[in-house]
């Protein structure tokens, strides 16, 4: 029996959409068939990703000013992806925050706004288009982008590891929750890509050693979550939630 894991007449909101990984996902979401939905806080470079979107075929893009700390903003923002989609099928919790460097130069104001955006942010959007899904009595599905760092921990990283760490296990608590409702939850775990974040960082000699631990030998392409993510944002997996799929060229199998 053949599997769809295309997103055909799928309606998908992405948060943090304004680059990285966000706006692969929306071209991924636009070339695969879907309706596109796209909210970050950085709206100027949104217009320019629904004209690409546009081009590769969702003609209905629309773009969406979202903070996911504040709770306001994603009640707006998800009425606002359900009117300008004529509905929701998809949520991609991709909105995500870092600060680096040891805990003891950092403030509480650095964690806090970690926390704020990696995980209250997830949960803020989850409980927004999980009771929008249970009022309308449709089906719905959530992927959570959580990281390799949420399954184990590295230097210098760590409340964006405590929070990547939660989301990890908030997929599993929310999916036990939810899927009364018909809703899926699971999440991808990446490992190391580069993104704006990180940008020049694999070039340095630590770049390097970093790289010479993961199995594969390379940091991923963003090509390479393509499989990964589809398979969740798709009827492909309509068994599967609660699921963490590491994407991380075997990282997380390197010898202690």
């Amino acid at each position: 029996m053949k599997q769809d894991i295309g997103l055909t007449g799928k309606r998908v909101l992405i948060t943090g959409a304004s680059s990285g990984l966000g706006q692969h996902f929306a071209r991924t979401c636009a070339l695969e068939g879907a309706a596109v939905a796209i909210a970050a806080r950085r709206t100027d470079r949104l217009e320019h990703l629904v004209h690409e979107l546009n081009d590769l075929g969702a003609s209905d893009a629309i773009p969406i000013a979202l903070d996911v700390s504040n709770e306001a903003s994603v009640e707006d923002a998800v009425n606002e992806a359900v009117s300008g989609l004529g509905g929701l099928d998809v949520l991609v919790n991709n909105a995500g925050t870092a600060r680096d460097g040891s805990p003891l130069n950092q403030s509480a104001d650095d964690f806090d706004a970690v926390m704020s955006v990696n995980l209250r942010g997830v949960w803020l959007m989850a409980v927004a288009c999980g009771n929008h899904w249970r009022e309308e009595r449709r089906p719905g599905v959530i992927v959570n982008i959580a990281s390799i760092l949420g399954l184990r921990v590295g230097s210098g990283v760590a409340a964006y590891a405590v929070s990547k760490a939660g989301v990890v296990q908030m997929t599993k608590a929310l999916a036990l929750d939810l899927a009364r409702h018909d809703i899926r939850v699971n999440a991808l775990a990446p490992g190391y890509f580069e993104t704006e974040i990180n940008a020049g960082f694999f070039d340095t000699a630590h770049g390097q050693k970093m790289i010479e631990r993961i199995p594969m030998r390379r940091i991923g392409n963003f090509e390479d979550l393509n499989g990964p993510f589809l398979l969740l944002a798709s009827d492909a997996s309509r068994y599967m939630t609660g699921s963490v799929i590491p994407v991380d060229g075997g990282h997380l199998l390197s010898s202690l």
